[in-house]
């Protein structure tokens, strides 16, 4: 490849990196899934419910209509293939990433009384609610919490409204004592001790240096990314581009990729920091998406990264006050070809049975064909959502077209 890249080869080899020129499967089937879950890493999870769980729209976006349950497999189920940590944030990730997050988990147990003063409530504490786990794990923080309760809760710190209990499996989780088994119909964590949740295969590895955890990290993250800035790559798994507070920096992994060649240095049109290209990255000749994408997929949830290489800005506005939204609560970018050429709120009224566009907006480059092609995504949705109707609201400058093409 060229040591320079137009902004639009910067583009597909992102997408390429991401599985949006990946052959479609005509049934997903959990190989699919992996083969997904291989180009985005992780999976983020967020608790909002207006559309979809955050952690299951990436598989949509790349995969299409797919059986849920798949996912609910591989991260609740042996043989287990996903599992909930701190990843990026809240994320599920490979189950052999457990050994290279030991580090990680060492570095927030260090951290103990700076970031959960809170554990310390109770003298032996944390050891009484391990054992509870042990003794009566998967369970969630709420069956515990009569057990360790020690009077109402209070607002005096950020974990205001979390029980002693949820609190101290919070630490407990953070630090790799207990592990996420799965979540419950209410989507509560259930807890478990890592010996009934990661294969023992994964546990009996041995836990690698702090440099050659960087490096896979690291690795991983340029193969997710195909091209990126260095402060792009320390993000794809919260790591620091630089050391400090106990924790390693990914600026030294970076320049031993480069140096072995997994990493070539390249120029990106228009981008003003360097970039860093996987050796192994793909350019295809197009990339013929058609997808919404969550607000936490990996290719918008660097907002700087959006703005870089779709001149897309992206806030979402989940937590603005109504009135001063610019464009709804549960925005999902459009992504047609290349580009993200459109914007929609959406919601789904399950008790109905209709998908709602709160509102559509287009991109100052979207194509003439951007609400036709954007009402057979919605459909497709609708689909895959049990959801029978589509509604447009009038809001935004591409509600009307959109309206007439999904109501025709």
């Amino acid at each position: 490849m060229p040591d320079t890249l137009s902004l639009s080869q910067a583009r597909k080899i992102a997408l390429a990196a991401q599985g949006f020129a990946d052959k479609p499967h005509a049934t997903p089937t959990m190989r699919t899934l992996m083969r997904t879950v291989e180009r985005t890493g992780v999976l983020q999870v967020d608790s909002v419910n207006v559309l979809q769980r955050a952690h299951y729209m990436p598989l949509y976006s790349r995969m299409g209509s797919y059986d849920v349950d798949l996912l609910r497999r591989a991260s609740g189920a042996s043989p287990r293939r996903l599992v909930e940590y701190w990843a990026h944030v809240q994320a599920l990730m490979p189950v052999e990433l457990w050994p290279l997050m030991r580090h990680r988990m060492e570095s927030y147990r260090a951290r103990r009384g700076k970031w959960w003063p809170v554990v310390d409530t109770r003298p032996g504490l944390e050891h009484e609610v391990l054992a509870a786990v042990l003794d009566r794990g998967p369970v969630t923080a709420r069956q515990l919490e009569d057990d360790f309760s020690t009077g109402p809760r209070t607002r005096e710190h950020w974990g205001w409204n979390w029980s002693e209990a949820r609190k101290v499996l919070d630490f407990l989780y953070m630090a790799g004592d207990v592990a996420i088994s799965g979540r419950n119909s209410q989507f509560e964590v259930l807890y478990d001790v890592p010996e009934r949740v990661i294969p023992a295969e994964i546990l009996a590895r041995p836990v690698p240096t702090q440099e050659e955890a960087d490096l896979e990290l690291l690795r991983r993250a340029a193969r997710s990314h195909g091209v990126a800035t260095a402060r792009c790559l320390a993000d794809y798994y919260r790591m620091r581009l630089q050391p400090g507070d106990g924790l390693s920096g990914a600026k030294a992994a970076i320049d031993t990729l480069v140096e072995t060649g997994e990493l070539l240095p390249v120029r990106v049109e228009g981008w003003a920091r360097p970039a860093y290209l996987h050796r192994d990255a793909r350019l295809p000749r197009r990339v013929a998406a058609r997808a919404l994408l969550s607000p936490f997929d990996p290719v918008v949830w660097e907002r700087e990264r959006a703005l870089a290489l779709f001149d897309f800005f992206y806030r979402i506005e989940i937590y603005v006050p109504a009135a001063k939204r610019l464009h709804g609560y549960y925005v999902l970018p459009f992504l047609l070809g290349d580009r993200i050429v459109a914007r929609v709120d959406l919601k789904a009224d399950r008790a109905t049975g209709r998908l709602l566009v709160k509102a559509a907006f287009a991109e100052s480059h979207a194509p003439d064909t951007t609400a036709e092609e954007l009402a057979t995504e919605l459909r497709r949705l609708a689909g895959w959502l049990g959801l029978g109707d589509i509604v447009v609201e009038p809001r935004g400058d591409l509600a009307s077209a959109l309206a007439a093409v999904v109501c025709a």
